[in-house]
């Protein structure tokens, strides 16, 4: 779906859900504007049973000019109506008639209810917010958010609202928004942010950190707090993780539609990512990264109680992993298999030749951001599944042959590279050169029985996640050159000697 289509129709009526939040207000608003400025009417609406009332919402619909209107009795047919960061016929919106129901959303994706075009359908589950994705959408459309700063500062604040503060953002299209949005109003946000937390909201943090569970094993805490906006678990979670021997803290509400949680993580052996994942995986979705993360459960997954549920799932997360350090870690290879890499075609790229020899340069890929500094004898290796890793020319030359020819390559995200002294931002695929695999490298691998973290012999502040199945290998040449290869891509990039 791109945003066009909506302008073969007319009398466009524009839905969020019940009980709207900064991101729903953000959506509508952004897409209010792109109809308008296509020479579309539309309105904007809400329904349900309460009318906004909070603080920053107040602020950010007065200051910004959000032309919303509370709408809870409607019963007209609707030629077409568009639903923003909500989906019809789910139970937080209040659905009313209509000939076409278009659907643009960021949770998690249910079956289409009657009476949706799957035509006029985007549910992006793995991006942080609605406003992120109609962003992009925008951006499809050749337009930027920045010659309108009131629409970019909506757009920023629903992200930031729904991330809490940033903090839990997963996905890098949410990153490359924070990036692009320059034209803001910073004070406006700052305004609506420290409006955030009532005097109820803020007894809810107290009586939740009074009535703290301490994990001893874990040194994690962890906080029930009565239902409330999702970012006062935030809140309380920073807090709390400033108390003496708390390592990770887990804050949560639930609510007969929801649970929602977060987590803080102060330990480099715990990415609260990683947790915040392993806490909601078959029950829902999480996302952040190494230090701050956040997530969403279904209670009709969890079906039990949900302290108990949660604690569980802490001590088999914390139960599961050994801890290896590819420094100081030799592996026994005799009871390893020995394989050679299989001829594929993959892209490398000469960091000198994107940016200057020194430069302090920020990596973005679908697996996060990487810092480093440009040097002479580093490249970038992208595989074959779009994921960027540095490699040294000697170690590439070794196991590579370039190839002449031009590289082609499409990923679900296109890594992109940063000078952070200048903010100039550049592509990595457009100055990748192809290589296959020389077959002169040979590696000892072996599936893994028990999950790990690794701390490679290169970055002892990052771990790589190893999960049962996934393959643990090592080069021949080098005992200490460890590292994990996913299951999923073992096969495609190896052959057994």
């Amino acid at each position: 779906m791109r945003l066009s289509d909506l302008l073969a129709y007319d009398d466009i009526v524009i839905q969020c859900h019940d009980n709207p939040d900064a991101d729903a207000l953000a959506s509508g608003f952004a897409l209010s504007k792109y109809l308008l400025s296509k020479g579309k009417t539309s309105r904007f609406i809400y329904r349900g049973r309460n009318k906004i009332s909070k603080s920053n919402l107040l602020i950010m619909i007065r200051s910004l000019n959000i032309p919303i209107s509370y709408e809870p009795d409607y019963e007209g047919r609707i030629p077409i109506l568009v639903n923003v960061d909500c989906q019809y016929g789910q139970r937080n919106v209040s659905a009313g008639s209509a000939e076409t129901v278009a659907i643009i959303d960021h949770h998690k994706a249910y079956p289409l209810a009657e009476g949706v075009d799957p035509e006029l359908t985007l549910i992006r589950s793995n991006i942080g917010s609605c406003s992120t994705v109609i962003w992009d959408m925008m951006r499809d459309e050749g337009i930027d958010a920045n010659d309108d700063p009131a629409l970019a500062t909506a757009l920023y604040y629903g992200l930031y609202t729904d991330t809490n503060k940033l903090s839990e953002m997963n996905h890098p299209l949410d990153r490359d928004m924070v990036d692009s949005l320059t034209n803001t109003n910073m004070a406006l946000i700052r305004e609506m942010s420290n409006s955030n937390i009532s005097l109820e909201e803020l007894k809810i943090t107290g009586d939740a950190i009074l009535g703290y569970q301490y994990l001893d094993v874990q040194k994690t805490l962890l906080i029930e707090a009565d239902p409330c906006d999702p970012n006062i678990l935030g809140v309380i979670s920073d807090f709390a993780l400033e108390t003496d021997k708390v390592d990770v803290t887990v804050a949560f509400y639930h609510k007969d539609e929801e649970i929602k949680f977060s987590v803080r993580s102060c330990s480099k052996t715990v990415h609260a990512n990683d947790l915040a994942g392993f806490i909601a995986e078959g029950a829902g979705g999480a996302g952040g990264h190494m230090f701050k993360a956040g997530g969403m459960m279904l209670p009709d997954k969890v079906n039990t109680d949900v302290n108990s549920y949660i604690t569980a799932r802490i001590s088999a997360y914390f139960e599961q992993y050994d801890i290896l350090y590819a420094k100081d870690t030799v592996l026994d290879t005799s009871t390893m298999r020995c394989y050679m890499k299989l001829d594929q075609e993959l892209g490398t790229v000469k960091l000198t030749d994107v940016f200057p020899e020194k430069s302090k340069v920020l990596l973005r890929t679908l697996e996060g951001d990487i810092n480093i500094i440009v040097d002479n004898e580093t490249y970038l290796m992208i595989g074959i599944e779009g994921e960027v890793y540095p490699i040294k020319e000697s170690k590439l030359r070794s196991s590579y042959r370039f190839i002449d020819a031009e590289y082609h390559a499409t990923f679900e995200y296109e890594p992109s590279i940063k000078n952070l002294l200048t903010g100039e931002n550049k592509k990595i695929l457009e100055y990748a050169r192809p290589v296959m695999s020389s077959g002169g490298t040979k590696i000892y691998a072996a599936p893994l029985k028990r999950a790990v973290k690794l701390f490679t012999a290169w970055d002892e502040e990052r771990y790589y996640l190893g999960n049962i199945g996934d393959y643990i290998a090592v080069r021949e040449d080098d005992c200490h050159d460890i590292y994990v290869v996913n299951r999923k891509l073992f096969d495609k990039l190896y052959k057994e000697c």
